[in-house]
């Protein structure tokens, strides 16, 4: 995540409690806290935190593939500022979420050629970062991409109007996915 994030810092959690984390990280003027939680060496689930007031974000995390498991090995990757592509964000609730998730993304620079892709498909993210390379041709420009990873599916679960360590902080959204009545719904 440190280096998929830029301008990040890495923190390992260890015994800290998560109100002291908190408050580290606003005493140090971070803008944001992402809490990235595994079992057994797999992430399974993305918090992302907006600092100092919120709002916090829940994600579930499944199919990782990490940078050293891609199919061929990773291309180098490029220390930039990436682009950022939210595809597919329409509703309220999925610009809502594409305004939580560029916000942990530093302005990059217009000629970069990193790319960090965020599509939703039924609900579910799919996390993409990819760099590209442009050669000139005598009539045409070749553009050639090469994933970096990781890659992932993300989905959205709760989202709370506070900060982490906020136990009592109003939720703005939750998902209830046994209460559906429509065949198919789209929410985000």
């Amino acid at each position: 995540m440190k280096v998929m994030i830029p301008n990040s810092t890495r923190i390992n959690r260890g015994t800290h409690r998560v109100d002291e984390l908190v408050e580290v990280c606003k005493t140090s003027d971070f803008t944001d806290l992402v809490v990235l939680q595994e079992t057994r060496g797999e992430p399974d689930g993305l918090i992302i935190c907006h600092l100092p007031l919120g709002p916090t974000a829940y994600f579930t995390l499944n199919g990782a593939v990490l940078r050293h498991d891609l199919e061929g090995g990773a291309a180098p990757m490029s220390e930039a500022y990436p682009h950022i592509i939210l595809n597919n964000l329409t509703t309220e609730l999925g610009k809502r979420v594409g305004n939580i998730l560029k916000c942990i993304f530093p302005i990059p620079k217009p000629d970069t050629r990193r790319i960090v892709t965020f599509s939703n498909d039924n609900d579910h993210l799919s996390f993409r970062h990819h760099v590209y390379s442009k050669e000139n041709g005598n009539t045409t420009d070749k553009v050639s991409l090469y994933e970096v990873g990781p890659r992932f599916e993300m989905r959205l679960y709760q989202i709370k109007l506070g900060t982490l360590e906020m136990k009592d902080a109003e939720n703005e959204y939750v998902l209830k996915p046994y209460m559906n009545t429509a065949h198919k719904r789209t929410v985000l």
